[in-house]
């Protein structure tokens, strides 16, 4: 964050100085939310939580060397309250906080919001910082960290830690930003039409890379179309082509390659089926010869506008990496960087956001785990079993474990769609499930991979799918371990490599 006064960031936020705070006081930043991790000089955001609220630890974050506090009511220490805002279903911010009825939580945030905007403005306009903004149904995550990668090449850049995508984490990553840094990268999600358009406003990007328009949150949305209008809103606020406005859209996805009706900005598209991208339009970026290596590491041919072809190899896992690699090389080469450069930069890249396609092998017995349990949706879904299938085929008498949880947000169709995800374990010649959990969804997955012909297995919970497979898993066996986040199958890896550090 750039220096600031206390009275600078109260009157950029439009908030009150309460309690004797020095209002030439300079605060340099980070933004926190967890009073654990204030450092000197930081600034501490009281949100509410679900179990606790941030106002309750106003004294720990000032022992801890909090420069400045900002609330949402009145407290007895030294702090910036911020201004209240209305609460209602129009309110961009207020579905993070539906147990905040007083909008204590909503308040905070705007006044953070207030002060990313000023200072990521005051970046673009003096030292030319350059936002590049993200979205997708899925791939978002991995996309930014190879962004990143590249991006670093030719300056600072500041990309979000994991999946910092919703009101709470773009703006506390864009206050992360300084004088030094040249591109910020904004991951950006949705619950529902009108969440991305809002967060451009906190952080106006110049670059924009929709990636795919998918299932993943259905049951917020209703319909692909819907999802569809929501992605779009961040083509929607680029800058004209004149300005320097750049839309970065995947040909391979219909509502994605539709959206260049949507912007002013320049388009280059980007496709893993050549020249011409699978809904029909050409590709100025674009991947051939490509090849996975026995643990499902891509590597190809990537074409682009600016001189020959280069190779890639990439160091992450699965075959959908390809796709999230156009669009990073995309970025990187529109942004100045070389060709060579950039193939060398993604080929490098290893995976930066934890439980992500994050692939193990037991120095004990040679058995991989294939860790992506971050999050998940149809589509993630797909592509995780289809890496599980590639790995274990590539080895001899290995079976090939899916350990699955189950998918969040899908609504009215969930049971629908982790059945079909049943029959898709049965196609991909999966030869175990173990499916954590009771609910209505995991009985659905778990009667449809059984009636398809795989072995399945119910566990109650996480120890009981690390004391199974402890029983069950073979040298040489490859295990997959994936669900939405609230699921938490995370441990399920760490149980199963207690004692081991070992990478593919």
């Amino acid at each position: 964050m750039i220096e600031l006064t206390t009275q600078k960031i109260a009157e950029v936020s439009g908030s009150t100085l309460i309690n004797d705070v020095d209002p030439q006081a300079v605060v340099t930043g980070p933004v926190e939310f967890d009073s654990r991790k204030i450092t000197p000089g930081a600034i501490f955001m009281a949100l509410p939580g679900a179990r606790a609220d941030g106002h309750d630890f106003a004294d720990a974050a000032l022992n801890s060397g909090a420069a400045l506090l900002i609330v949402g009511r009145p407290v007895e220490q030294p702090a910036l309250l911020a201004a209240p805002v209305e609460i209602n279903e129009q309110t961009s911010n207020a579905t993070a906080f539906e147990f905040d009825a007083e909008g204590h939580g909503a308040a905070v945030l705007a006044a953070i919001d207030k002060l990313a905007r000023y200072n990521t403005d005051v970046l673009a306009a003096e030292e030319g910082m350059v936002v590049v903004g993200v979205t997708g149904s899925a791939g978002k995550t991995s996309t930014k960290d190879l962004i990143g990668a590249v991006l670093r090449e030719a300056g600072e850049t500041v990309a979000p830690p994991g999946s910092f995508n919703n009101e709470i984490g773009l703006p506390y990553t864009a206050l992360r930003a300084g004088r030094d840094t040249r591109f910020l990268v904004s991951e950006m999600s949705a619950r529902g039409v009108g969440h991305i358009q809002h967060l451009t406003t906190v952080t106006p990007p110049r670059v924009g890379v929709v990636l795919n328009v998918g299932s993943a949150h259905l049951g917020e949305f209703g319909s692909r179309q819907a999802i569809a209008q929501a992605k779009g809103e961040l083509v929607e606020a680029l800058p004209a082509a004149a300005d320097g406005g750049l839309a970065v859209l995947n040909a391979d996805d219909d509502k994605v390659a539709a959206m260049d009706k949507r912007t002013a900005a320049r388009v280059v598209r980007f496709s893993t089926e050549g020249a011409t991208g699978a809904a029909g339009v050409p590709a100025d970026y674009y991947a051939t010869d490509i090849e996975l290596d026995a643990v499902a590491r891509a590597s190809f041919m990537l074409h682009h506008p600016v001189g020959e072809p280069v190779r890639v190899e990439l160091s992450v896992f699965g075959a959908h990496q390809v796709s999230n690699a156009l669009a990073a090389a995309a970025v990187g080469i529109e942004m100045g960087i070389d060709a060579a450069t950039v193939a060398s930069l993604l080929s490098s890249h290893v995976a930066a956001s934890v439980n992500r396609m994050d692939v193990r092998t037991r120095e004990s017995d040679g058995v991989t785990i294939i860790n992506d349990s971050y999050n998940a949706n149809p589509e993630s879904m797909r592509a995780g079993i289809d890496a599980l299938a590639y790995t274990a085929k590539g080895r001899r008498d290995a079976a090939s474990w899916a350990v699955l949880g189950q998918m969040g947000e899908l609504g009215e169709d969930a049971s629908d769609e982790h059945a079909e995800l049943g029959h898709v374990l049965a196609q991909r010649r999966i030869d175990h499930a173990v499916i954590v959990g009771n609910g209505v969804n995991q009985r659905a997955l778990a009667n449809a991979a059984r009636e398809s012909g795989v072995e399945t297995q119910v566990v109650e919970n996480i120890d009981g799918a690390v004391n199974y497979l402890d029983m069950s898993l073979n040298p040489q066996d490859v295990v997959l371990i994936k669900a939405s986040y609230s699921d938490g199958l995370w441990a399920v890896a760490e149980g199963l490599l207690i004692g081991e550090d070992q990478g593919a």
